[in-house]
């Protein structure tokens, strides 16, 4: 098992590139499923999630030609429709050939996918479920085994998301853009990966309305093309790296960005003393005044807070004076990692499985740690580089499936990290 070796305390600047989106990534190999025309796609992320979403490709007959952060995939050749269970047990992004596979075919098989411990009981499936049967769909659940979902003809539907789900969302927009008929979407997630899938698809025939806004309206076509897709860039990266940044108090550039994307925690940035400029594509993150000030948090859908970035936000705090109150609204055991915070030197007192009060500023202590999900596993990394004496993390498969390369552009920075085995 790899682990992280951290020595923290190293003073850091210079500039660090974001790569491309994970959460856009994993949604556009999916939808290669959706024509049989080849699909090529740039600015990829070179992560273990991707590479498991093309081991599900390949398994299911597509060829892919990969040549670092450009790949093309030609889905001509696939006739199989059932996931295999071992390759779809390993992340939970797995889900999203489901509704491809369903649309195009009639048919998929599948296991309750995988993924890290925020998932284990805590991210269920029925609201992709339910939405295959607004489209006409027949589920048979062997329970702890698989799903079988058959359709002799889809049809359109009108459906509303009793709570809002981005993963959801982009499977039935996905499906519907090849039902026939005009499908409905309401209660949507508004995310700005959703408005680059539809975008794409809509340049490939689709046509999709309200991308972004908490209605689409989707006119099914019988078929679509395949064309070029660039992946956007990662919002959360971009946002884990100025949260970084004003941490170690360090000047840092974060190029190859979309600050649009990430509006929130930059206001809050503002609030709390951090010093940084912004444009088109980049962040500039200087030095400033000591300690920054507390602020609360509540995790909300886009454009809220994100709760990707609230394990990195949770250690910034611990460097902030005053109180600030941590309120995650989206995930279960999503702040159990904290205990491993605590055990840095960090004050923090859990009020219930969805709320934590964080009182700083305090020094934090390098410790053998484990990463438990990758959200976690990046912000114990901000935390070792903060802390001082030496840091290990083990398990960093999870910090691997969505961040490319990441000692190696922390070492950029002037960061003492090593991999180890």
């Amino acid at each position: 098992m790899s682990k992280f070796i951290i020595n923290g305390g190293k003073p850091l600047s210079g500039k660090i590139a974001v790569s491309g989106a994970k959460n856009s990534a994993l949604k556009i190999i999916p939808a290669a499923l959706l024509s049989k025309q080849a699909l090529t796609i740039s600015n990829l992320p070179e992560i273990e999630d991707v590479e498991r979403s093309f081991e599900v490709l390949e398994d299911l007959g597509a060829k892919i030609f990969r040549n670092g952060q450009e790949a093309r995939i030609e889905p001509e050749g696939i006739k199989k429709t059932e996931l295999n269970t071992k390759l779809a047990d390993k992340f939970r992004g797995s889900v999203m050939f489901v509704g491809p596979l369903l649309a195009r075919f009639g048919e998929v098989k599948f296991p309750h996918p995988g993924g890290c411990v925020i998932g284990a009981g805590g991210r269920p499936i029925d609201l992709f479920l339910e939405g295959y049967r607004a489209f006409g769909a027949e589920i048979e659940e062997v329970p702890g085994k698989f799903y079988d979902i058959k359709a002799e003809q889809l049809h359109a539907a009108d459906y509303f998301f009793p709570f809002v789900s981005v993963t959801a969302t982009e499977s039935m927009m996905m499906a519907a853009s090849i039902i026939p008929g005009t499908t409905v979407l309401k209660n949507c997630a508004m995310e700005p990966e959703i408005e680059a899938l539809a975008g794409y698809l809509n340049t490939q025939g689709a046509k999709i309305k309200g991308a972004g806004t908490p209605t689409l309206i989707i006119e099914g076509q019988k078929e679509i093309n395949a064309g070029n897709f660039k992946v956007i860039p990662d919002r959360i990266e971009t946002g884990s790296f100025a949260i970084l940044a004003a941490a170690a108090n360090a000047d840092l550039e974060i190029t190859d960005c979309n600050p649009e994307h990430i509006l929130t925690l930059l206001n809050i940035l503002k609030k709390i003393g951090v010093d940084f400029s912004v444009g088109s594509d980049w962040i500039k993150v200087q030095k400033g005044r000591r300690p920054l000030r507390a602020h609360d948090i509540k995790t909300h859908e886009y454009p809220g807070f994100a709760t990707d970035l609230q394990s990195p936000y949770v250690v910034l705090m611990t460097q902030a004076q005053g109180t600030a109150l941590i309120h995650e609204t989206i995930y279960d055991r999503r702040l159990l990692w904290t205990d491993m915070l605590s055990q840095m030197g960090a004050n923090i007192t859990m009020c219930d499985p969805h709320r934590i009060v964080v009182q700083g500023p305090t020094p934090l202590y390098g410790k053998r740690l484990m990463s438990p999900d990758l959200r976690a596993g990046i912000a114990l990394v901000i935390a070792a580089l903060i802390a001082q004496g030496l840091t290990e993390i083990d398990n960093i498969y999870q910090i691997d499936r969505g961040y490319e390369k990441l000692e190696e552009r922390l070492r950029g920075l002037g960061a003492d990290i090593e991999r180890a085995e």
